[in-house]
């Protein structure tokens, strides 16, 4: 059992069942035993891999994205280039180098990123030099045009799940069975934040709430609405609530969420339509990652880079490519929603507005 277990035992003792909400963030944000306060989870050593770690033409292709929305909208001499939750910083690296050709878009941009772990914050330094670093999108400077990328992201902020019940919601919570952690729901009651899914959700349906996400969205939006810019999202989900998506990973494999808390990350999918009717910004379609990538040229890259490769390198090369885009893979899983100032030029990549 871990040491957070312990902790998070104890509490619940004495102060009675915890939401799911709470119960992720004493996992993932505890100052001593948070799962990502205390290491790297990223890549062969860590629990999962990102988009950008899979391959450098993530990141490229994004780059390129972010600063074609740019000279759309003015090739603002000075603006903010942002990364919400950069991980190693590998993907705002690719950007970077991606975008070196592009006139003015280095001499204009600022590098800011939203980190709240300090041994990722560590790694991006060495990769991102001369970045500015925040806890929180509320920081973000609000005196010129902000453009941001946010890659999974939003999956990482806690989440209450709701159960539809005849006299309302039953919120599931996390107490104790004896000694050990276990899921239970709280007695059912109206809920006025769910009044408008009340009529189409069936009893016993699990409804997923992200009240952090927000404050993010609207942080950015402010700034986009009033500055102009952009704000990318990249993370796995859909168009609405899909249920229970509570999942861990623990030692890269999937394992129960309350089996190693503090030790094990915790995701939940990203429910897109939340983002979109949070923003006062217009919003592309959403769009599956592998088409996205494929609208952005991903293929014609792939070649690219594969030249002059060979045996084990091709291979390789040939198997990020297919991660990335196949629909059994990330492909069809992760989707992807742009924000930007409602009469600005659509994004391009993302297809005809429906």
């Amino acid at each position: 059992m871990t040491a957070l277990a312990d902790i998070l035992r104890r509490q619940i003792a004495a102060q009675g069942p915890i939401t799911v909400a709470e119960y992720m963030t004493q996992c993932l944000l505890h100052p001593r035993h948070g799962y990502y306060t205390t290491r790297d989870p990223l890549g062969q050593t860590g629990d999962f891999t990102t988009a950008p770690e899979i391959s450098q033409m993530f990141g490229e292709l994004l780059g390129l994205l972010i600063a074609q929305v740019w000279m759309d909208q003015g090739a603002a001499p000075r603006f903010t280039l942002a990364e919400l939750g950069p991980g190693r910083g590998t993907l705002m690296a690719d950007i970077l180098r991606a975008t070196a050709r592009v006139p003015g878009f280095h001499a204009g941009a600022e590098l800011h990123l939203v980190e709240a772990s300090p041994v990722l914050r560590a790694a991006q330094a060495q990769r991102v030099p001369g970045a500015v670093w925040h806890d929180s999108a509320d920081s973000l400077p609000d005196d010129r045009p902000l453009f941001v990328v946010a890659n999974e992201f939003f999956d990482a902020l806690p989440i209450r799940q709701f159960l539809r019940h005849p006299k309302g919601w039953a919120e599931r919570v996390v107490g104790l069975d004896g000694d050990q952690l276990a899921f239970g729901l709280t007695p059912p009651a109206p809920l006025a934040a769910l009044d408008n899914l009340l009529d189409n959700t069936p009893e016993g349906t699990m409804v997923e709430s992200c009240a952090p996400a927000l404050p993010v969205i609207d942080a950015l939006s402010t700034r986009i609405a009033t500055q102009g810019g952009f704000a990318l999202i990249v993370d796995y989900g859909d168009w609405g609530s899909a249920g229970d998506t509570l999942q861990a990973i623990w030692q890269q494999q999937k394992d129960h969420p309350l089996a190693h808390p503090g030790d094990a990350d915790l995701t939940a999918h990203v429910d897109f339509r939340a983002l979109a009717y949070a923003s006062p910004l217009a919003a592309t379609p959403l769009a599956p990652q592998g088409a996205l990538l494929a609208a952005l040229g991903i293929g014609q890259r792939a070649q690219v880079l594969a030249q002059g490769l060979t045996d084990a390198a091709l291979e390789n090369h040939l198997a990020a490519y297919r991660r990335l885009t196949d629909a059994g893979e990330m492909g069809q899983l992760f989707k992807a929603l742009g924000l930007y100032p409602v009469g600005a030029p659509q994004p391009p990549g993302f297809g005809q507005v429906t």
